[in-house]
């Protein structure tokens, strides 16, 4: 089997279910233009109540239809009776005392994941999850204990956006000044292992008369499928986050099983190939600081040697400690020196600030008490609600 394939695969086995309310309607958000347009011609409507109606979920952030007061009573009564907009439910918003905000969000069938807005001083980056749970097992994150259980599918994807934009007061998509200015795509699970999904629904967050949010402003992180790495850039061409964290494909192997499939070399060939890489956009490297495993300044020069020829910023990630981690994090004397290292070598490696730990909401550690409270949490109020809240 083909590496494409199994990809295929992969996305099949753990393929979303369809979305619909409990009542049976269908869900709106998460489809494209030209499915909405085929929903509402089936109807007998036009294209261009089709299009109003994009604009009124996609750019208004209308959530339901009584308030799309620019479609007529009659059509509005034929939306509500097969149709409903659709949201996850917010289970818990957490709020850290550095402002850094996280939603545990419940979706239709009781799954759930968590989505981190994090406030700077010139934008605010919305971290979106892709998956429930995640099959990579990396051995410093925390998602990675959580096995996977299902891709999202577009509405579930597209959905923590609109969610985010609901509880911050940031419709409509022209609203000046807004704080969410960034998205990531560097949540719970591989975003390349459920690629079409993530396409389909960062389509939809470009769209100029949608979301309204360029490509330069959203980053998708992968701890490497190769195979689905070119084919992002082709397609979608937005920023490209590589989740690197070793300099030899013995100690990644261990700490990031991903690296026996596809080699550090293999990789790095990827990244060289990515569609309109340049000096003014570059490839992002996750690196996170693990003490004595990849933090030596004989690390350092190696990264230095495999990043040779791709324009590269470095992210030296302090690790965030969760429970039952058995990994420590460097010293902050080690990690400045290992990135003066790599800055004396001429790359840029800022060290990022720790955010949201206080509310297990820093790199590495979403999964959070999600788990357990679920664990824990009386049945009655494990009911999935609609999916139209």
């Amino acid at each position: 089997m083909t590496d494409q394939k199994a990809a295929k695969g992969h996305a099949a086995a753990f393929a979303p279910p369809s979305l619909t309310a409990k009542d049976g309607r269908k869900v709106l958000v998460g489809l494209s233009l030209e499915e909405m347009q085929d929903e509402i011609t089936t109807m007998g409507e036009s294209k261009f109540r089709a299009k109003q109606l994009w604009q009124w979920i996609y750019n208004r952030g209308a959530s339901e239809f009584a308030d799309m007061t620019s479609l007529s009573k009659t059509f509005r009564a034929k939306l509500e009776e097969h149709y409903v907009v659709g949201r996850p439910d917010v289970v818990e918003d957490l709020i850290s005392s550095d402002g850094t905000r996280k939603w545990l969000l419940r979706f239709a069938d009781g799954n759930e994941v968590e989505t981190v807005f994090i406030p700077d001083t010139e934008r605010g980056t919305l971290c979106i999850s892709s998956q429930v749970g995640c099959t990579l097992t990396c051995k410093f994150c925390h998602t990675g204990t959580q096995p996977l259980v299902r891709n999202l599918s577009p509405m579930e994807i597209v959905g923590q956006l609109m969610l985010a934009r609901d509880a911050m007061d940031e419709w409509p998509s022209s609203a000046p000044d807004r704080s969410i200015t960034n998205i990531v795509l560097m949540g719970m699970g591989e975003p390349l292992y459920n690629y079409d999904n993530v396409a389909k629904a960062m389509k939809i967050v470009m769209d100029g008369e949608g979301m309204s949010i360029s490509k330069r402003k959203i980053t998708l992180s992968t701890s490497g499928v190769v195979p689905q790495i070119w084919q992002c850039g082709e397609e979608l061409n937005v920023n490209l986050a590589i989740s690197l964290h070793a300099t030899d494909d013995e100690t990644r192997s261990k700490i990031m099983p991903i690296n026996n499939k596809y080699s550090i070399k293999d990789l790095l060939d990827a990244c060289r190939n990515y569609p309109g890489l340049s000096n003014a956009r570059r490839i992002t490297f996750e690196y996170v600081m693990l003490k004595d495993v990849n933090d030596s300044l004989e690390d350092a020069r190696r990264l230095v040697k495999l990043l040779k020829g791709i324009p590269a910023k470095i992210n030296l990630i302090p690790f965030n400690p969760w429970p039952g981690s058995f990994f420590e994090c460097s010293s902050r004397n080690q990690i400045n020196r290992f990135a003066q290292a790599l800055n004396d070598a001429g790359l840029s490696a800022p060290i990022r600030a720790t955010r949201g730990e206080d509310i297990l909401a820093a790199c590495g550690q979403l999964k959070s008490e999600s788990e357990r409270k679920r664990k824990v949490r009386p049945s009655s109020t494990a009911v999935p609600q609609e999916a139209a809240e």
